[in-house]
């Protein structure tokens, strides 16, 4: 009886360290993964200063999830950029410079058969003042594709001449943002499928 009193306190005593193991590591477990995402959860808030040195807190959000909208704002600013000038020779340098942190070799190269036809120079001769506005934008995101829907205005002394624009391309994802294209997005394989003249109203020169 003794023999089997003493057994069956081991085993006892075996069954409840093994449970008091067991229990212990899936406490270990259970602690580390809600401390793992209090880890997660902290690091994607973000403290702004304002302007009187008081902290505000921001939340830190997928890049994804706003991905559609950097991609229409990066094709809207590269057109701006692209059709908007002034009878100035240094700014449309200047933005012509811009415009092409934002795009492929297609950019270049409708920009040097613009230069080769004389288009600038013209502009320059003309006095004239190109704006664009944005009519819409179609975006196909599984495929990366896009199309732009524009009007640009010519004013020049003797003429106002309003445009329809249509392009199309392709946008490629960079891994690194920078000043010259905050939104990490090139666009490639550029072409313009529309450019004509929607109206031509003549200014009275008197």
């Amino acid at each position: 009886m003794i023999i089997k009193n003493i057994e069956s306190k081991v085993r006892l005593a075996t069954f409840l360290s093994a449970g008091c193991l067991i229990a212990a590591v899936l406490m270990v477990l259970t602690v580390s993964f809600f401390a793992y995402r209090q880890v997660v959860n902290a690091r994607r808030s973000i403290y702004i200063m304002d302007a009187a040195n008081i902290p505000m807190s921001a939340r830190q959000t997928d890049v994804q999830m706003n991905r559609e909208a950097e991609y229409r704002s990066h094709i809207g600013r590269f057109h701006s950029l692209f059709f908007s000038m002034t009878p100035d020779d240094r700014f449309i340098e200047y933005q012509m410079k811009q415009a092409m942190y934002l795009i492929d070799e297609s950019g270049a190269l409708q920009y040097n058969n613009l230069k080769e036809k004389g288009f600038f120079s013209s502009i320059l001769s003309s006095s004239a003042v190109l704006t664009i506005r944005t009519d819409s934008i179609y975006l196909d995101m599984p495929k990366h594709y896009f199309r732009y829907y524009g009007t640009q205005k010519i004013d020049r002394r003797s003429s106002t001449i309003t445009r329809s624009l249509i392009t199309e391309g392709h946008l490629s994802d960079l891994e690194i943002r920078s000043d010259n294209n905050p939104h990490a997005v090139l666009i490639t394989r550029w072409k313009t499928l529309e450019n004509k003249d929607l109206q031509n109203v003549q200014k009275n020169t008197f």
